[in-house]
């Protein structure tokens, strides 16, 4: 196999409706030192991939994976096999899970080998933070499980962010109860889980509000996943009497103007996480609302530091096998095979028409 064709999907950096797909052809032959071409076996794909697209200038996201100059390569999670190898430390037919392009074969520069993984140190990736060059090795990994690939594709990568956000929590809670915006966004049910199961450890007495449109009411309610759970047009229906502390997952300013105006001073606290709601017209003004931005990758780092990386990887493991048992019956697998198929369900979910009860399997063959 001297030569591979890699079939790319772009996205116009400046219009997110516009998309093209392109062909390169890969050499085998001509790999540099340490270089690896990644073949996709399967990628997830949620609201959360369009907060990569929509965030791509401010938070970098477009510089992953390099295109031509005005387009962008939105980035996915997914597993990949080794097809082609010139690094002594990674096999050929391997297989491994990580953030990936959405493309069908990528070429990545292995480097920071260990038993668990080895990472993308590639010159022309300008990555953001180490954590998303990292490649774990599926026979290595406590939280793969190949009866539930469809669930690690969806959930793992988010419930990463809510496994340390809900550390997050934890360590700066005042007690506040806790307001999640985008409440059906698949991230929030992660953090919402983590912080409900765990208050009774934690000799804790704050409330797990959800924040979702009337028409996801029920669908959030049947998770079990929050205490309450009210709909955007009924937030003056919140208690005034207590303290709270916004995690917003939407990014509409327009919404938290009007949490701000139901709830006066008892909004003591925002965090900003997320872009659900990428079109909002009226964005969160960080300086105006006191808010912080929670970057994930910067607290996975931290954890990984303080309590080492094995030790990480099985305290998350742990985590998310728990949740993903508890709310498997609310959703179900979706497959996605070719490029139009893929495209469609890109468009489909910047726009708002896609399941967000289903478990998006994406494959380019």
């Amino acid at each position: 196999m001297p030569t591979v064709t890699s079939t790319q999907i772009w996205v116009k950096q400046d219009d997110l409706n516009h998309t093209q797909v392109v062909e390169h052809v890969l050499s085998t032959d001509t790999l540099g030192e340490g270089e690896v071409i990644f073949e996709m076996d399967s990628f997830g794909f949620s609201a959360n991939n369009i907060t990569y697209a929509a965030l791509g200038f401010n938070m970098g996201y477009w510089g992953f994976f390099p295109a031509a100059e005005g387009y962008g390569i939105v980035p996915v999670w997914g597993f990949a096999t080794v097809v082609a190898s010139n690094h002594s430390g990674v096999n050929v037919n391997e297989k491994v899970f990580g953030y990936l392009p959405m493309a069908s074969h990528w070429i990545i520069k292995a480097g920071k080998v260990a038993s668990h993984g080895f990472s993308d140190i590639h010159e022309n990736r300008k990555s953001i933070s180490p954590v998303y060059d990292q490649y774990l090795r599926c026979a290595n990994d406590p939280g793969y499980d190949a009866n539930r690939e469809a669930w690690q594709l969806n959930f793992r990568p988010l419930y990463m962010t809510s496994f340390v956000l809900d550390d997050f929590v934890d360590e700066s809670s005042q007690g506040e109860s806790l307001l999640l915006s985008s409440a059906s966004s698949k991230t929030a049910l992660g953090t919402a889980q983590l912080l409900k199961d765990q208050k009774a450890q934690r000799g804790a007495n704050y409330q797990v509000i959800g924040l979702t449109s009337a028409s996801n009411v029920e669908m959030v309610k049947a998770t079990g996943c929050y205490d309450l759970v009210v709909s955007y047009s009924d937030i003056n229906t919140l208690s005034d009497n207590q303290q709270y502390w916004l995690l917003d997952f939407a990014a509409n300013g327009s919404l938290i103007g009007a949490l701000g105006d139901a709830l006066g001073n008892t909004l003591s606290k925002i965090t900003l996480i997320g872009a659900t709601d990428w079109k909002a017209e009226k964005k969160p003004n960080k300086k105006a609302l006191d808010a912080e931005i929670f970057f994930a990758p910067a607290r996975v780092k931290l954890r990984q530091q303080t309590w080492g990386h094995d030790a990480f990887l099985l305290r998350y493991a742990k985590a998310w096998q728990g949740f993903a048992n508890k709310i498997q019956d609310t959703f179900y697998q979706q497959n996605h095979t070719g490029a139009q198929q893929i495209t469609s369900l890109y468009l489909n979910t910047l726009n708002g028409n896609a399941d967000t009860k289903a478990l998006n399997v994406v494959r380019f063959n």
